[in-house]
């Protein structure tokens, strides 16, 4: 699968459990210490993020990074 492809569906699920949860973009940057704009490039695939980065995402929506991983 491409580069693109995998970024932008990687961003639509973040986005999907994020929402999920009940939580902004604005709140899930600040309880990563991000800024509201970097989420927003991640959650649209702008973004190839660290392996760190997606660990943060995945402690700021208490899920595995497994889970916010998967297809």
């Amino acid at each position: 699968m491409e580069k693109e492809v995998l970024l932008k569906k990687l961003g639509e699920r973040i986005r999907e459990i994020r929402k999920e949860k009940g939580i902004t973009q604005v709140q899930l940057a600040h309880s990563i210490g991000k800024d509201q704009q970097s989420v927003q490039r991640l959650e649209a695939g702008n973004i190839n993020p660290s392996y760190y980065y997606l660990y943060e995402i995945a402690e700021g929506l208490n899920v595995s990074l497994e889970q916010l991983t998967k297809p």
